[in-house]
C-alpha cells in the first residue's frame, strides 16, 4: 500500500469518528435540554434542584449543556424532584440510544468479521419477534454460503479489517439457526432490485434465489417482495430491522446505528407495516423470484 493511500484511509477514518463524535454531542445536548425544560416547568433553579439532590450545582449545569452524560439514577432523581416521574422512561430510552448509537464498523470488526456475527447470534437470540427491511441486498439470515462470502468480503475490502471471511461465513450460517427455534417468528420484506443487483456472479445469486422460494415455504417465516409495478406508500431510503419493540438496527457505510427510543421504534414499525402492506407474499412473491432467475439463467446461458 502506497504512502498516499495510507494516508487517505487515516483521514478518513478520522472524519468518520469525528462524525460519530459530533452526533453523540449533540443527542447528549438534546437530553441535557430536555431535562432542564422539566426543572424549568417546575420552577427550580438550578442550584435549586441541585440542593434538593444533594449534587453540586456545576452537575446540574454540566448535564444540561451536554457537557456531563446523567445516569439512569440522575434521570430517576431529577424526574421525581421535578414532579415528572412519568417521563423518566423516555429519558432513560433516550440515554441508552446516546449510549448506543454509534459504533464504528471498523471498531465492530476490528476482531473480523465473525465477532460482529457472533454479536448478531445474541441479538437475534433474544428477541421472539424480528421483521427486517431491505433494498438492496439479501437479509443475513436468508444468505447462503456464496453469497455471504461475497457481502463479508465486500466489508473486509471496505473497512481494510481482518481477513477472516471464512470464519465469518460458517458464523453467519450458525446465525440462521435461529430459523427452526419454536416460538420465533420472522417477516422479510425485500425490494426487487435486491434480487436484481449484481452483487455477485449470476450463478451464485441463481443459488441465492432458490434458496428464498425455499424458506418462504417456511411456517415461521414470511417472505415479502416488492415488485417494481407496486405502488410505493413509502420511500425505501435503506435497509433495517427491528427486534420486538425493543430496537431498531440501521446500517449505514460507515457505521451501525441503535435506535432505542420508543418513538423511533414506532415510526420504524410503521414504515415497515406501509412497505410491507405493497409486498407480494406466497405465489406472488415467488413468481417474482422466478422472473428474476429466469433472466438470470438467459444471462448465464449467453455467457
Amino acid at each position: 500500500m502506497s504512502p498516499g493511500t495510507t494516508r487517505c484511509r487515516i483521514a478518513n477514518t478520522r472524519r468518520d469518528r469525528a462524525s460519530g463524535v459530533a452526533r453523540l454531542q449533540e443527542a447528549r445536548e438534546a437530553l441535557g435540554q430536555r431535562l432542564r425544560e422539566l426543572r424549568v416547568q417546575h420552577g427550580l433553579s438550578g442550584t435549586a434542584l441541585a440542593e434538593s439532590l444533594g449534587w453540586a450545582q456545576s452537575k446540574v449545569s454540566k448535564i444540561e449543556t451536554g457537557r456531563q452524560t446523567p445516569t439512569e439514577s440522575d434521570i430517576r432523581a431529577w424526574t421525581r424532584a421535578t414532579g415528572n416521574q412519568g417521563a423518566a422512561p423516555e429519558l432513560i430510552a433516550r440515554l441508552q440510544t446516546l449510549e448506543s448509537m454509534y459504533a464504528e464498523w471498523r471498531r465492530q470488526l476490528g476482531a473480523g468479521t465473525s465477532a460482529r456475527q457472533r454479536t448478531s447470534i445474541q441479538l437475534e437470540g433474544r428477541a421472539t419477534f424480528i421483521r427486517a427491511f431491505e433494498s438492496t441486498v439479501i437479509p443475513g439470515l436468508l444468505q447462503t454460503p456464496d453469497y455471504a462470502r461475497h457481502r463479508l468480503a465486500e466489508s473486509v475490502k471496505r473497512h481494510g479489517v481482518i481477513d477472516d471471511v471464512d470464519e465469518g461465513v460458517r458464523v453467519r450460517m450458525q446465525r440462521q439457526e435461529v430459523l427452526y427455534q419454536p416460538g420465533k417468528r420472522f417477516h422479510f420484506v425485500l425490494t426487487e432490485a435486491a434480487l436484481r443487483y449484481r452483487l455477485c456472479p449470476p450463478e451464485v445469486m441463481v443459488g441465492q434465489l432458490d434458496r428464498l422460494i425455499a424458506m418462504s415455504a417456511m411456517s415461521a417465516i414470511r417472505v415479502g417482495v416488492i415488485g417494481f409495478d407496486a405502488e410505493l406508500p413509502e420511500s425505501p431510503k435503506h435497509g433495517f430491522w427491528i427486534f420486538d419493540d425493543r430496537m431498531v438496527l440501521v446500517e449505514t457505510i460507515a457505521a451501525e446505528l441503535t435506535l432505542k427510543q420508543p418513538q423511533e421504534i414506532a415510526l420504524y414499525t410503521q414504515v415497515f407495516e406501509r412497505l410491507a402492506s405493497v409486498a407480494s407474499y406466497g405465489s406472488d412473491a415467488r413468481r417474482i423470484v422466478t422472473g428474476v432467475l429466469d433472466d438470470l439463467s438467459v444471462s448465464l446461458g449467453n455467457a
